[in-house]
């Protein structure tokens, strides 16, 4: 194949400089040609060298899947794995040009398995292009992929009906899939949909009009990314938006320079605005605008800055420089739709970390409002959510963030989940609006304190939990600790899984869901009797780390106290006298811990109980000895 002729490298550069960019995705099912595509655009585009195009040539004849043709999608796909499967895995992103515009591609999965991939890749686009094998017409993946391309606020698509050569072009083929398209997208309100009749290996319709589809008098694919309006901003574009500056540090080289550094998620900055920090709300006067080390008298939309304030005002990482006559709204509680990303499902109640812009804090999903049918949008009810499940959930947080709704601002409202134990993003969101209870609840100021109360009991206030599998000894060690600390005038009080599950708890059951519920009902409990000067000695099995975890997090450094009382399954069937752990081996009693269900040992206990080998009263001893109490 002939090489592509280079242009003069200082007239292109200067010829692309005033030239917008466009970043757009590829999506849709697997083998729908999306990595094909891009390597045509690629190509006609001119923006591959000689020695690219003889690798690619060589690559191919290894490689490909297209006969004696050239396989584009080699030139995306470079991955060893993606060569050898024949599929995308990673999101790759690609730079190319045309007169009119600069664009940034990503070529993102098709397979389910992958579709937190194509997810990340959606949330910087500002255009979709939809991929539809013209054999297979709309499926699941395409369904499920419109869907996230709509949560994540992309407001333009081109349906990409591809592979129109394998159906011999024919016309009817091209109006049912379009039809169908537009009624199952219908309520996502695109701003604009473009369907355009493909062959991404041959190139009709890519950058020329093919005379294969004569009946189709719509622009090529290029010809539509290169015109299509979405209201692009450069850098020192449109000011008429508030300011908007997450904080992503402060930066001190020496004593006589303080500088907030960040980038501009919208409007503008100049010398003497008058600026408010958030969610603090103190205020001050910008002294100086700096882009690296070059000062400057403004700085606009996606600039990185580094500013100086007049006063010496209090401002760290996750705060939100913001105008200071109409700043965003603060708060700790939202209603936000949310992509679970991760195997393990989400439960409700279960703590996350939340990241929003340069802020971390804890999160709790409190409520499934609804989960999302994805062939049909229908809401359907639901107590988890499972990989590539779409819902409306309420989320708690454990202190307010600046935020805006996603719709407004993608910065300021879009936030992932992240798992507390591996540190893996399970779930990325949009918040959609504060709940109103957020601004109506407050901290009631009391007089009398927690260390008011336990002074008046000559005790330092505790939770002691104990964990472990059934009939590890538990009960009989907090029962006789209980007893010990009585004798000694303290004043106490004992949960115990057994008894709080005839009350409290007795609507919850043993599933994952119920049990990640129970433990969090628990923990209010306990930091409620915490605070009111109270020893508090809690007995459950608690199976899951980061249900403790989030226990602990409740109380103050030193108050929690995790016992593990280690025994053997064996140790603890021997001693079951109620022969639970027999019904559950027959198959009787479902989701028993050790059995059918986990138990995660605890990593670092702050007490460790070995109660196989030792006697219930020197477990006792133990205790009371860690914990300084005679």
């Amino acid at each position: 194949m002939a090489t592509q002729a280079t242009p003069d490298l200082p007239t292109y550069i200067a010829s692309q400089r005033d030239n917008a960019t466009l970043r757009f995705i590829t999506c849709g099912s697997v083998d729908d040609g999306k990595s094909t595509l891009i390597g045509r655009l690629l190509y006609e585009s001119t923006c591959i060298f000689d020695d690219q195009l003889q690798a690619l040539e060589k690559d191919s004849k290894q490689y490909g899947t297209q006969g004696e043709k050239i396989d584009f999608a080699l030139l995306v796909d470079g991955l060893q794995a993606e060569r050898e499967q024949g599929i995308t895995i990673d999101v790759a992103y690609r730079f190319f040009n045309t007169d009119k515009r600069k664009f940034i591609v990503a070529d993102t999965p098709g397979h389910e398995q992958y579709t937190r991939n194509m997810a990340t890749g959606a949330s910087t686009a500002d255009l979709a292009v939809i991929l539809i094998d013209a054999r297979k017409g709309v499926l699941t993946q395409t369904r499920r992929h419109s869907r996230i391309v709509a949560m994540m606020g992309i407001r333009h698509v081109v349906l990409a009906i591809n592979k129109m050569d394998l159906v011999e072009f024919d016309p009817s083929v091209f109006v049912r899939i379009d039809a169908e398209y537009r009624k199952f997208s219908a309520p996502f309100d695109f701003t604009s949909q473009q369907t355009i009749p493909l062959s991404a290996l041959d190139g009709d319709n890519i950058v020329k009009p093919s005379p294969r589809t004569p009946w189709y008098n719509g622009p090529t694919l290029i010809g539509h990314l290169s015109t299509v309006d979405i209201a692009l901003v450069d850098a020192l574009g449109s000011t008429s938006r508030p300011l908007r500056m997450p904080v992503q540090c402060v930066n001190r080289p020496n004593q006589d320079f303080r500088g907030i550094c960040g980038r501009i998620a919208e409007g503008s900055v100049q010398l003497g605005d008058n600026v408010r920090v958030l969610p603090s709300g103190v205020s001050a006067n910008v002294k100086g605008i700096f882009v690296g080390e070059s000062p400057r008298a403004r700085a606009a939309i996606g600039e990185s800055i580094t500013l100086t304030l007049a006063a010496e005002v209090d401002v760290s990482r996750g705060d939100v420089l913001v105008a200071l006559e109409d700043p965003p709204e603060v708060a700790d509680q939202f209603e936000a739709r949310l992509l679970w990303m991760a195997e393990s499902p989400m439960i409700p109640g279960r703590p996350y970390l939340l990241k929003l812009h340069h802020k971390e804090t804890t999160a709790t999903i409190t409520d499934i409002k609804y989960c999302e049918d994805i062939d049909t949008g229908a809401n359907l009810a639901a107590k988890s959510l499972a990989l590539n499940e779409i819902a409306m959930v309420n989320l708690s947080l454990s202190q307010p963030l600046v935020f805006e709704p996603y719709a407004r601002n993608r910065t300021l409202g879009g936030f992932i989940l992240i798992d507390k134990l591996t540190f893996a993003t399970v779930g990325a969101g949009m918040i959609e609006f504060a709940l109103r209870r957020a601004s109506n609840i407050h901290w009631q100021t009391l007089e009398i304190d927690k260390q008011a109360r336990a002074v008046m009991k000559l005790q330092t206030a505790r939770c002691i939990w104990f964990t472990g599998l059934s009939g590890a000894g538990k009960s009989t060690i907090a029962n006789l600790l209980e007893k010990r600390l009585h004798a000694a005038g303290k004043h106490t009080y004992l949960l115990d899984g057994d008894n709080v599950r005839h009350g409290l708890n007795r609507d919850l059951g043993f599933t994952e869901v119920d049990r990640v519920e129970n433990i969090r009902r628990i923990a209010e409990v306990a930091k409620l009797m915490v605070d009111a000067g109270l020893i508090v000695l809690v007995s459950f099995i608690s199976p899951y780390r980061s249900e403790r975890r989030f226990a602990r997090s409740l109380f103050a450094d030193g108050e929690f106290v995790e016992v593990f009382v280690d025994a053997p399954i064996e140790e603890c069937e021997r001693r079951d006298a109620k022969g639970l752990y027999a019904k559950a081996r027959r198959g009787e009693l479902a989701n028993f811990t050790g059995i059918d269900s986990a138990y995660e040992v605890p990593e670092s206990p702050d007490i460790h109980l070995h109660s196989a080998s030792s006697v219930a009263e020197i477990c006792v001893v133990e205790v009371l000895k860690k914990l300084g109490i005679s």
